[in-house]
């Protein structure tokens, strides 16, 4: 175990919050880097500004921030500057199963910055998960607030649950910097036809579904499977057991 306190950026996030929780129960000391932080852990990390007061002290930094809408890559840079700058001796990055495949932008952006941590001379963990359980929810919400839900035909996802992909974050800040780690995927690999089903009953709605075929490279890609990990399914918790926990 690296020494020092724990910094999580974006531990504010659906993701971070729950890994500020689990380090906390396990006796770490936790700071939570995020925009709306009070001093000094309010930093935006797309200009790095207040950094090295956050770093202060740090041994351990569990790098959950992200934004699908651009500015991954220079939070990152900065991050890594400021990191090698205080001595940080681990940073663990959440990224995606698929960044190298899919050649979706925000997964080449997630791939860029596990290229800058690797070659960043930070001792560095990364674990890549599938698509947590929330954002499938709020994906179908949305396909469902018109009569027929129009489904992209031949697609699968593999959600997982981000309390578990947290518990498995805690493990690995509590540790040595281990490098690419296995695969972190749901229990379950199901069409979206299914996922819209398991919605509708949990939620009590009633909706045509249409599979409409999509094209290019990013959806081939989705079709193909490059965004599962089928043969790593450390996650327990069903889609339809996260819709009983949390209705919709």
């Amino acid at each position: 175990m690296v020494a020092g306190s724990t910094l999580v950026t974006g531990g504010t996030g659906t993701l971070g919050r729950l890994v500020v929780e689990r380090l906390r129960a396990g006796g770490a000391d936790v700071r939570v880097l995020s925009r709306r932080s009070p001093a000094p852990y309010g930093v935006d990390l797309r200009v790095g500004k207040g950094l090295d007061a956050a770093l202060e002290g740090v041994g351990t930094v569990v790098h959950c921030a992200s934004n699908p809408r651009g500015g991954d890559e220079d939070a990152a840079r900065h991050l890594l500057a400021a990191c090698r700058e205080a001595g940080v001796g681990h940073l663990v990055y959440i990224s995606i199963v698929g960044v190298d495949e899919v050649p979706y932008g925000y997964y080449r952006s997630k791939f860029a910055v596990e290229k800058l941590i690797e070659e960043s001379g930070v001792g560095y963990t990364v674990l890549r998960a599938t698509q947590f359980h929330d954002l499938v929810v709020r994906v179908l919400a949305v396909l469902a607030k018109v009569p027929v839900m129009l489904l992209p035909a031949g697609l699968s996802d593999q959600p997982v649950d981000a309390g578990e992909v947290a518990d498995r974050l805690a493990v690995l800040a509590g540790g040595p910097p281990a490098g690419r780690v296995p695969d972190f995927g749901g229990p379950e690999v199901l069409s979206f036809r299914d996922l819209a089903r398991t919605y509708l009953q949990s939620t009590g709605q009633r909706r045509a579904l249409l599979d409409v075929p999509l094209f290019g490279r990013t959806y081939r890609a989705f079709r193909q499977g490059g965004h599962l990990a089928p043969d790593a399914r450390p996650g327990q918790r069903t889609f339809a057991q996260f819709l009983a926990a949390h209705r919709p």
